[in-house]
């Protein structure tokens, strides 16, 4: 459908460049502000819950902590089963809350359902990376404390989490009380009717197997109901105060406390800082989860906050050098971008065994699950600002790989076939047709890990990892598909559904085809690759998985025999075979209420029209554009957008791309003002249930492949700039094979600028660049 003009709201937030905050507390809109206001380092993640708790209306708060890549896993139990179903379901679990920090003023507990808030401020700062909170308080007897909460989930450390806790006694001289606590009871996700949710479980995930209070910190031990990881939470505490400060310990039920009570004069004020640790058996030795909490613990206690605080800094000032895209003339835009870079930053595992979730690390939306997502949006955030974290999430393809070869076995098909939605590389999706039917992730990742090493260089993963990755997929395709005799002989995939959920089981979706002969003419450049420059590492590779120069040269074959269906008549791509033949949706008696089509609509009556959740054929024409005329995308975009129901947050911003290369700026700009504040303005109202990574990541590309024109050409970066008519200038960065380039578009042209290394060569508009460190060439 035609993307209308976006106008922005009145700002649920204020405007600002570098931060997010609220100025009044929020009630109503308490659960979507603990989305927003979350922080972590991409393991643990943090909602931004109150240390008080929550103490308005019910269903407005949902109290969240989450460990990348840990979970549970239960059966899925179907009414109707089949062979090769999925048989169990793995959740991201929300583990012990150790956020807790209880206040109680004279004996009256703090909380902001109490007493009187006389000011109220909330501020998630994006440059130094951490959550602050200052309220000034009145109790139900008249006494005033000004309370300060700084909450810091340090990006150079992975296991840690810090709260500095500050109180000052206003108009009153008295005793106040912090009591710090650790619950391991956690309130389990209630079932819904909504797929994009969690199932819900009946039992706790998490079964407490012991807890103490040691001599200088407090620990509970869980194991995980069916997985039977183990979970150790601990926290420590440094309290400041002029005065005699009287410690007690509670052990009750599944919760941990540790009560400071501190006497204060009037103007007075103390401190209390806790360290949060969390360590897991499925990271290491259940036998070293002890020593390594004491560890991050004696470590965080000799930093100290303050001196973490200034780490943080520095790591995001490295992590802004290389990714902030500036906009000038817009400022809802550039608080926008910002956030979404700074989200995805706290949401991606960079361990090389852990990735990035449909919802980051902010809810339990898709419980947890990677999907495609990763290779296809976040992906080329991370290869061109970040690389080693693309090298990362790439890595964890390749720890996974194992897995995807038992799942095509399941499938009854050679090579591997990667899991539609996983945590540790286990299919976990249980409706097929828009699950493992989706195959076409397997050229996803290898699309992705093309990209990755044309735009680094970075050989060694080709050779070591990613090259068996690519031979594995390719094994599946050519074993999947078949040379079609009435077809002319050409190589068809058969039941297949691609990136349009809103059709499903298809022969030949244009999409999945072209992408996988993409991959399978670089799977056999790969080969030959390494067959000429790197034969000692070939011949080990090719021997350990009975890899043939027959299988090579049928991978070849396949790729210039592929059927892609194509209408004469209309001149355009079929999205599939059948696709073309079906009746057109009625989008003009839909009434905006029934979108997104899947919660009102059966599937079979969304299958049967011609509609999309999201792009399909457009999304091929933007990821393997030089295969594609102008007057071609012109023909296929016009013809599919308006079918285009962008129920799926992950349209917009390719339908943004594919505008703005067409010479349609209005559009492209109406599809990105969409995209880069779907969260912050809560345009899907669903931000409640966590953040949109993959949009997040979708607004970036927006920018530099769409207004900027970015595209990687056989390895080389080429540029074909617009400045939207909205803005003054915008500028972003790029990292290539190790340099980085500076790129500023304004009213007057465009500068390329080299950062850092000696020289580089681009494209700007099919022109030539050769460019020297440091030195502006502007045109």
């Amino acid at each position: 459908m035609k993307m209308r003009s976006y106008e922005h709201p009145e700002p649920l937030y204020p405007y600002a460049d570098w931060s997010l905050s609220e100025d009044h507390y929020d009630e109503m809109n308490n659960q979507r502000s603990e989305s927003l206001f979350a922080t972590g380092n991409g393991y643990i993640g943090m909602r931004g819950n109150f240390e008080e708790g929550f103490h308005g209306s019910e269903g407005t708060s949902v109290t969240g902590n989450y460990l990348n890549g840990f979970y549970d896993s239960e059966p899925i139990v179907y009414p109707e089963g089949a062979y090769g179903y999925p048989s169990r379901n793995q959740a991201m679990l929300n583990v012990t809350n150790a956020q807790i920090i209880q206040l109680f003023v004279e004996g009256e507990q703090f909380h902001l359902n109490r007493g009187t808030i006389l000011s109220f401020k909330r501020e998630l700062d994006m440059k130094r990376g951490y959550l602050l909170r200052e309220v000034d308080w009145e109790s139900p007897a008249g006494h005033q404390v000004r309370i300060r909460i700084r909450r810091l989930v340090p990006l150079a450390h992975k296991h840690l989490a810090a709260v500095d806790y500050e109180v000052t006694a206003l108009n009153f001289e008295g005793t106040v009380t912090l009591s710090s606590t650790m619950d391991g009871k956690i309130a389990q996700q209630e079932a819904t009717d909504d797929p994009r949710l969690g199932g819900g479980t009946a039992l706790p995930s998490l079964i407490l197997q012991s807890m103490e209070h040691n001599e200088n910190f407090s620990v509970m031990e869980q194991r995980t109901r069916h997985t039977k990881f183990a979970l150790v939470t601990a926290m420590s505490h440094l309290v400041s105060s002029n005065s005699n400060v009287e410690v007690a310990e509670k052990k009750e039920e599944e919760r941990l406390t540790v009560e400071y009570a501190v006497p204060l004069l009037k103007g007075d004020s103390t401190s209390l800082t806790k360290y949060i640790s969390y360590h897991t058996s499925k990271d290491y030795p259940e036998a070293e989860l002890f020593e390594r909490t004491v560890q991050v613990l004696g470590m965080a206690g000799e930093t100290g906050f303050e001196a973490l605080l200034q780490e943080q800094a520095a790591f995001l000032e490295a992590f802004w050098r290389h990714a902030d895209v500036e906009i000038h003339g817009d400022p809802a835009l550039q608080q926008g971008i910002r956030f979404n870079a700074f989200q995805l930053l706290q949401s991606v595992g960079r361990d090389g065994l852990t990735n990035i979730g449909a919802k980051g690390l902010t809810g339990e939306g898709y419980e947890g699950h990677y999907f495609w997502d990763t290779e296809m949006y976040m992906l080329p955030f991370f290869t061109y600002t970040q690389p080693q974290i693309s090298r990362s999430l790439l890595e964890f393809r390749y720890a996974t790989l194992e897995k995807a070869r038992e799942r095509a076995s399941v499938m009854s098909q050679k090579g591997a076939l990667y899991p539609w939605r996983t945590i540790d590389g286990e299919e976990n999706s249980s409706y097929f047709p828009a699950g493992t039917a989706q195959a076409h992730i397997n050229a996803d990742i290898a699309y992705g890990i093309k990209q990755y090493v044309l735009a680094t260089g970075d050989m060694e993963f080709l050779v070591t990892k990613g090259a068996e990755i690519l031979f594995e997929t390719s094994r599946f395709w050519v074993d999947l598909g078949h040379f079609n005799p009435a077809k002319g002989g050409a190589f068809c995939i058969d039941g297949v559904t691609g990136p349009d959920e809103y059709t499903a089981i298809v022969n030949n979706n244009a999409y999945t085809n072209l992408m996988v002969q993409d991959q399978l003419n670089y799977a056999y450049q790969t080969a030959e690759l390494l067959r000429n420059e790197y034969p000692d590492q070939y011949e080990q590779l090719s021997s350990r998985i009975n890899l043939t120069d027959e299988e090579m040269k049928v991978w070849l074959e396949a790729a210039n025999k592929m059927f892609v269906p194509y209408d004469d008549e209309l001149g355009i791509y079929a999205q599939d075979d059948t696709f073309l033949n079906k009746q057109k949706w009625d989008f003009e008696n839909t009434p905006a209420d029934k979108y997104p089509l899947l919660l009102h609509f059966h599937p079979l009556v969304i299958y049967r029209h011609q509609v999309l959740k999201q792009a399909d054929l457009v999304l091929a024409m933007f990821l393997l554009g030089d295969k594609f005329t102008r007057e071609e995308k012109v023909r296929n975009y016009n013809y599919y957008e308006p079918l285009t129901t962008h129920d799926s947050s992950l349209s917009p911003c390719i339908h943004s791309i594919l505008s703005a290369e067409i010479g349609e700026l209005e559009s492209a700009y109406a599809y990105f003002d969409r995209t880069v504040r779907m969260d912050l303005d809560d345009i899907n109202q669903n931000a409640k249930d966590g953040l949109h990574t993959a949009a997040m990541a979708g607004s970036w590309m927006s920018i530099v492949n769409g207004f900027g024109g970015m595209r990687l050409i056989d390895g080389n970066l080429e540029f074909n700039p617009v400045l939207p008519a909205q803005w003054e200038s915008y500028r972003f960065k790029i990292v290539n094979k190790g340099a980085l380039l500076d790129i500023l578009v304004n009213g007057e042209g465009v500068q390329y600028t080299l950062l850092e290394g000696e020289t580089l060569t681009v494209k700007h508009r099919g022109k030539s660049l050769v460019l020297a460190g440091n030195e502006p060439v502007r045109m």
